[in-house]
Protein backbone atom coordinates (compact mmCIF):
# COMPACT_ATOMS: atom_id res chain seq x y z
CA UNK A 1 0.00 0.00 0.00
CA UNK A 2 1.61 3.64 -1.34
CA UNK A 3 2.67 5.33 1.83
CA UNK A 4 0.30 8.55 2.05
CA UNK A 5 1.95 12.20 1.69
CA UNK A 6 2.60 14.57 4.16
CA UNK A 7 1.16 17.95 3.94
CA UNK A 8 -1.31 19.46 1.65
CA UNK A 9 -1.76 19.09 -1.62
CA UNK A 10 -1.11 23.02 -2.80
CA UNK A 11 -0.31 24.30 -6.64
CA UNK A 12 1.07 27.58 -6.50
CA UNK A 13 3.81 30.41 -7.08
CA UNK A 14 4.91 32.37 -4.00
CA UNK A 15 7.15 35.16 -5.16
CA UNK A 16 8.95 35.53 -1.98
CA UNK A 17 11.44 38.60 -0.97
CA UNK A 18 14.06 36.25 0.20
CA UNK A 19 15.72 38.49 3.27
CA UNK A 20 19.48 38.93 3.76
CA UNK A 21 21.55 35.95 5.62
CA UNK A 22 18.64 33.70 4.65
CA UNK A 23 19.83 30.57 2.09
CA UNK A 24 17.20 29.98 -1.08
CA UNK A 25 16.44 26.56 0.82
CA UNK A 26 15.81 27.43 4.33
CA UNK A 27 13.60 30.20 3.02
CA UNK A 28 11.63 27.17 0.82
CA UNK A 29 11.39 25.22 3.47
CA UNK A 30 10.56 27.80 6.17
CA UNK A 31 7.27 28.42 3.72
CA UNK A 32 7.00 24.98 2.82
CA UNK A 33 6.17 23.98 6.50
CA UNK A 34 4.31 27.28 7.09
CA UNK A 35 2.01 26.50 4.23
CA UNK A 36 2.02 22.47 5.16
CA UNK A 37 2.42 22.04 1.63
CA UNK A 38 3.75 18.33 0.38
CA UNK A 39 5.49 19.46 -2.58
CA UNK A 40 8.10 22.48 -2.42
CA UNK A 41 10.90 23.87 -5.03
CA UNK A 42 12.96 26.82 -5.84
CA UNK A 43 13.65 28.30 -9.57
CA UNK A 44 17.81 29.18 -8.96
CA UNK A 45 19.15 29.77 -5.70
CA UNK A 46 20.07 33.68 -4.59
CA UNK A 47 23.50 33.72 -2.18
CA UNK A 48 22.32 34.36 1.53
CA UNK A 49 23.36 37.61 1.33
CA UNK A 50 21.69 38.37 -1.63
CA UNK A 51 18.33 39.70 -0.87
CA UNK A 52 14.96 40.12 -3.10
CA UNK A 53 13.05 37.66 -5.72
CA UNK A 54 12.58 34.57 -5.14
CA UNK A 55 9.80 32.24 -6.81
CA UNK A 56 8.66 29.22 -4.76
CA UNK A 57 6.38 26.70 -6.50
CA UNK A 58 4.14 24.21 -4.80
CA UNK A 59 2.62 20.98 -6.25
CA UNK A 60 2.26 21.01 -10.25
CA UNK A 61 4.01 24.27 -10.20
CA UNK A 62 7.61 22.56 -9.47
CA UNK A 63 7.65 21.26 -12.80
CA UNK A 64 8.17 24.72 -14.16
CA UNK A 65 11.06 25.27 -11.95
CA UNK A 66 13.50 24.27 -14.23
CA UNK A 67 12.57 26.55 -16.84
CA UNK A 68 12.75 29.70 -14.97
CA UNK A 69 16.18 28.25 -13.98
CA UNK A 70 17.45 29.58 -17.41
CA UNK A 71 15.06 32.79 -17.13
CA UNK A 72 16.91 36.12 -17.50
CA UNK A 73 17.68 37.67 -14.06
CA UNK A 74 17.17 41.32 -12.81
CA UNK A 75 19.28 42.69 -10.09
CA UNK A 76 20.61 45.85 -8.03
CA UNK A 77 23.79 45.75 -7.01
CA UNK A 78 26.03 47.72 -5.08
CA UNK A 79 30.11 47.34 -4.90
CA UNK A 80 33.05 49.11 -3.48
CA UNK A 81 35.66 50.20 -5.57
CA UNK A 82 38.14 49.47 -3.29
CA UNK A 83 39.81 45.84 -3.16
CA UNK A 84 38.65 42.69 -4.13
CA UNK A 85 37.68 39.43 -1.58
CA UNK A 86 38.26 36.08 -2.42
CA UNK A 87 34.55 35.24 -2.10
CA UNK A 88 33.40 38.34 -4.32
CA UNK A 89 31.34 40.11 -1.70
CA UNK A 90 31.97 41.42 1.91
CA UNK A 91 31.71 38.17 3.03
CA UNK A 92 35.81 37.39 2.40
CA UNK A 93 38.82 38.29 2.95
CA UNK A 94 40.28 41.24 0.93
CA UNK A 95 42.53 40.20 -1.61
CA UNK A 96 43.55 42.48 -4.20
CA UNK A 97 43.57 46.65 -3.91
CA UNK A 98 43.00 49.07 -6.34
CA UNK A 99 45.78 50.78 -6.56
CA UNK A 100 44.71 53.68 -9.52
CA UNK A 101 42.33 56.72 -9.74
CA UNK A 102 38.93 55.67 -10.11
CA UNK A 103 37.17 56.34 -13.28
CA UNK A 104 34.78 59.66 -14.10
CA UNK A 105 31.60 59.02 -14.02
CA UNK A 106 31.33 59.84 -18.08
CA UNK A 107 34.33 57.40 -18.50
CA UNK A 108 32.23 55.08 -16.16
CA UNK A 109 29.20 55.27 -18.46
CA UNK A 110 31.22 54.22 -21.60
CA UNK A 111 33.15 51.65 -19.11
CA UNK A 112 29.64 49.97 -18.54
CA UNK A 113 28.69 49.99 -23.02
CA UNK A 114 31.55 47.66 -23.49
CA UNK A 115 29.66 45.22 -20.92
CA UNK A 116 26.61 44.65 -22.90
CA UNK A 117 26.33 42.02 -25.22
CA UNK A 118 27.53 38.64 -25.23
CA UNK A 119 30.53 38.17 -22.79
CA UNK A 120 32.89 34.84 -21.54
CA UNK A 121 32.85 35.12 -17.98
CA UNK A 122 34.55 32.51 -15.62
CA UNK A 123 32.68 31.16 -13.13
CA UNK A 124 34.30 32.07 -9.62
CA UNK A 125 35.82 29.69 -6.90
CA UNK A 126 32.92 30.30 -4.59
CA UNK A 127 29.78 29.49 -6.32
CA UNK A 128 27.54 26.05 -6.21
CA UNK A 129 28.38 25.19 -9.93
CA UNK A 130 30.08 21.46 -9.45
CA UNK A 131 33.13 20.36 -10.69
CA UNK A 132 33.51 16.46 -10.73
CA UNK A 133 29.90 16.12 -8.73
CA UNK A 134 31.36 18.47 -6.03
CA UNK A 135 30.64 22.43 -5.32
CA UNK A 136 33.27 24.92 -6.32
CA UNK A 137 32.82 26.02 -3.08
CA UNK A 138 34.09 23.23 -1.37
CA UNK A 139 37.23 23.18 -3.10
CA UNK A 140 37.31 27.13 -2.31
CA UNK A 141 36.87 26.14 1.53
CA UNK A 142 39.47 23.49 1.51
CA UNK A 143 42.21 25.92 0.12
CA UNK A 144 41.81 24.63 -3.52
CA UNK A 145 41.93 26.09 -7.08
CA UNK A 146 40.11 24.33 -10.00
CA UNK A 147 40.89 25.13 -13.12
CA UNK A 148 37.23 26.40 -14.88
CA UNK A 149 36.13 27.15 -19.10
CA UNK A 150 34.88 30.08 -19.48
CA UNK A 151 30.90 30.23 -19.96
CA UNK A 152 29.27 32.62 -22.57
CA UNK A 153 26.40 35.07 -20.76
CA UNK A 154 24.68 38.22 -21.83
CA UNK A 155 24.00 41.19 -20.25
CA UNK A 156 20.94 42.87 -21.96
CA UNK A 157 20.85 46.11 -20.61
CA UNK A 158 23.60 47.91 -18.20
CA UNK A 159 22.76 50.91 -16.24
CA UNK A 160 24.71 53.12 -13.66
CA UNK A 161 22.11 54.23 -10.60
CA UNK A 162 24.91 56.18 -8.75
CA UNK A 163 28.20 56.40 -8.07
CA UNK A 164 30.25 57.97 -5.42
CA UNK A 165 34.19 59.16 -5.80
CA UNK A 166 34.22 59.94 -1.70
CA UNK A 167 32.85 56.65 -0.67
CA UNK A 168 34.53 54.56 -3.28
CA UNK A 169 31.27 53.06 -4.78
CA UNK A 170 28.99 52.47 -7.37
CA UNK A 171 25.57 51.12 -7.76
CA UNK A 172 24.36 49.40 -11.00
CA UNK A 173 21.06 47.90 -12.19
CA UNK A 174 21.70 44.96 -14.59
CA UNK A 175 19.93 42.34 -17.06
CA UNK A 176 21.40 39.53 -18.09
CA UNK A 177 21.15 36.28 -18.71
CA UNK A 178 20.45 33.15 -16.31
CA UNK A 179 23.94 31.55 -14.98
CA UNK A 180 24.95 35.31 -15.17
CA UNK A 181 27.55 35.65 -11.77
CA UNK A 182 27.13 39.61 -11.07
CA UNK A 183 29.96 39.32 -8.42
CA UNK A 184 32.41 38.60 -11.63
CA UNK A 185 30.72 40.70 -13.69
CA UNK A 186 31.67 43.51 -10.70
CA UNK A 187 35.18 42.25 -10.83
CA UNK A 188 35.42 42.45 -14.42
CA UNK A 189 34.01 45.95 -14.80
CA UNK A 190 36.31 47.23 -12.65
CA UNK A 191 39.22 45.59 -13.51
CA UNK A 192 38.91 47.37 -17.26
CA UNK A 193 40.30 50.18 -15.83
CA UNK A 194 42.57 48.62 -13.57
CA UNK A 195 40.48 48.96 -10.70
CA UNK A 196 39.34 45.99 -8.11
CA UNK A 197 35.71 45.50 -6.82
CA UNK A 198 33.61 43.69 -4.31
CA UNK A 199 29.73 43.05 -3.96
CA UNK A 200 28.47 44.82 -1.20
CA UNK A 201 24.52 44.72 -1.75
CA UNK A 202 22.98 42.23 -3.81
CA UNK A 203 19.04 42.30 -4.70
CA UNK A 204 17.15 40.66 -7.21
CA UNK A 205 13.94 42.17 -9.11
CA UNK A 206 12.98 40.23 -11.48
CA UNK A 207 13.28 37.07 -13.05
CA UNK A 208 12.01 36.65 -16.21
CA UNK A 209 8.79 38.15 -16.38
CA UNK A 210 8.27 38.07 -13.05
CA UNK A 211 9.03 41.56 -11.21
CA UNK A 212 9.52 41.79 -8.00
CA UNK A 213 7.76 45.46 -7.59
CA UNK A 214 4.43 45.22 -5.97
CA UNK A 215 4.35 41.43 -6.11
CA UNK A 216 6.47 39.91 -3.39
CA UNK A 217 5.69 38.86 -0.11
CA UNK A 218 8.10 39.20 2.66
CA UNK A 219 8.89 35.65 4.87
CA UNK A 220 7.46 37.27 8.18
CA UNK A 221 4.30 38.12 6.36
CA UNK A 222 3.79 34.56 5.22
CA UNK A 223 4.48 33.52 9.39
CA UNK A 224 2.05 35.92 10.02
CA UNK A 225 -0.51 35.33 7.91
CA UNK A 226 -0.40 31.47 8.74
CA UNK A 227 0.05 31.75 12.51
CA UNK A 228 -3.53 33.44 11.87
CA UNK A 229 -6.42 31.68 13.05
CA UNK A 230 -8.37 33.45 10.50
CA UNK A 231 -6.18 31.76 7.73
CA UNK A 232 -8.87 28.96 6.12
CA UNK A 233 -6.98 25.51 6.12
CA UNK A 234 -7.28 24.50 2.51
CA UNK A 235 -10.46 25.34 1.18
CA UNK A 236 -9.31 28.89 0.49
CA UNK A 237 -5.78 30.03 0.29
CA UNK A 238 -3.93 33.40 0.74
CA UNK A 239 -3.96 35.75 -2.10
CA UNK A 240 0.32 35.68 -2.14
CA UNK A 241 0.19 32.21 -3.17
CA UNK A 242 -0.91 32.87 -6.80
CA UNK A 243 -1.81 30.79 -9.39
CA UNK A 244 0.11 28.55 -11.80
CA UNK A 245 -0.20 30.60 -14.46
CA UNK A 246 1.12 33.66 -12.98
CA UNK A 247 4.50 31.58 -14.22
CA UNK A 248 3.66 31.44 -17.82
CA UNK A 249 1.77 35.28 -18.36
CA UNK A 250 3.53 35.88 -21.79
CA UNK A 251 4.38 32.76 -22.89
CA UNK A 252 3.24 31.78 -26.37
CA UNK A 253 -0.12 29.77 -25.49
CA UNK A 254 -2.26 27.63 -27.73
CA UNK A 255 -6.11 27.12 -26.90
CA UNK A 256 -7.00 23.49 -27.53
CA UNK A 257 -10.36 21.87 -27.76
CA UNK A 258 -11.70 19.02 -25.68
CA UNK A 259 -10.48 16.28 -27.88
CA UNK A 260 -7.03 17.99 -28.69
CA UNK A 261 -6.51 18.44 -25.27
CA UNK A 262 -7.52 14.80 -24.63
CA UNK A 263 -4.97 13.44 -27.42
CA UNK A 264 -2.35 15.37 -25.79
CA UNK A 265 -2.93 14.05 -22.42
CA UNK A 266 -2.18 10.61 -24.13
CA UNK A 267 1.12 11.63 -25.58
CA UNK A 268 0.06 11.98 -29.30
CA UNK A 269 1.10 14.63 -31.39
CA UNK A 270 -1.74 16.78 -33.09
CA UNK A 271 -0.97 18.36 -36.64
CA UNK A 272 -1.71 21.27 -38.00
CA UNK A 273 0.89 23.69 -36.35
CA UNK A 274 3.23 24.51 -39.18
CA UNK A 275 4.50 28.04 -37.74
CA UNK A 276 5.18 27.42 -33.89
CA UNK A 277 7.98 28.73 -32.57
CA UNK A 278 10.72 27.15 -30.72
CA UNK A 279 11.06 26.37 -27.26
CA UNK A 280 7.81 25.62 -24.59
CA UNK A 281 4.31 26.59 -25.18
CA UNK A 282 1.73 27.38 -23.10
CA UNK A 283 -1.37 24.55 -23.39
CA UNK A 284 -4.76 25.78 -22.43
CA UNK A 285 -7.27 23.48 -22.47
CA UNK A 286 -10.90 23.83 -23.12
CA UNK A 287 -11.81 25.64 -19.62
CA UNK A 288 -8.93 28.22 -20.35
CA UNK A 289 -7.27 26.14 -17.32
CA UNK A 290 -3.34 25.50 -18.25
CA UNK A 291 -3.20 21.38 -18.65
CA UNK A 292 0.94 21.61 -19.66
CA UNK A 293 3.76 23.01 -22.05
CA UNK A 294 3.94 21.50 -25.43
CA UNK A 295 6.70 22.37 -27.99
CA UNK A 296 6.60 22.43 -32.05
CA UNK A 297 7.50 18.75 -33.53
CA UNK A 298 8.13 19.75 -37.49
CA UNK A 299 7.29 19.93 -39.80
CA UNK A 300 4.11 21.01 -38.79
CA UNK A 301 3.27 18.98 -34.77
CA UNK A 302 2.46 20.00 -31.47
CA UNK A 303 3.55 17.38 -29.23
CA UNK A 304 3.14 17.62 -25.73
CA UNK A 305 6.66 18.28 -23.36
CA UNK A 306 5.61 18.39 -19.82
CA UNK A 307 2.13 17.94 -18.27
CA UNK A 308 0.57 18.54 -14.91
CA UNK A 309 -1.74 15.56 -13.56
CA UNK A 310 -4.67 18.04 -13.78
CA UNK A 311 -5.76 21.24 -15.20
CA UNK A 312 -4.48 24.21 -13.47
CA UNK A 313 -5.51 27.94 -13.05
Amino acid sequence: MARRKKGRALDGVVLLDKPYGVSSNDALQQVRRLLNAQKAGHTGSLDPLATGLLPLCFGEATKLSSYLLSADKHYRVTASLAHETETGDIEGQATEYANVALPSPEWLHDLLTGFVGQLEQIPPMYSALKVDGKPLYAYARAGETVERAPRPVTVHALDLVSFDENTATMTLDVSVSGGTYVRTLVEDIARSWGGRAHVTALRRTGVGHLFAAGQTVALSQIASDCHDPDVPDGTALPAWLLPVSQLLAGWVHIDLDEAQASRIGMGQTLGGYPDLPAGSIRLNGPDGRVIGLGQHKPPNGLSPLRLFSRPLA
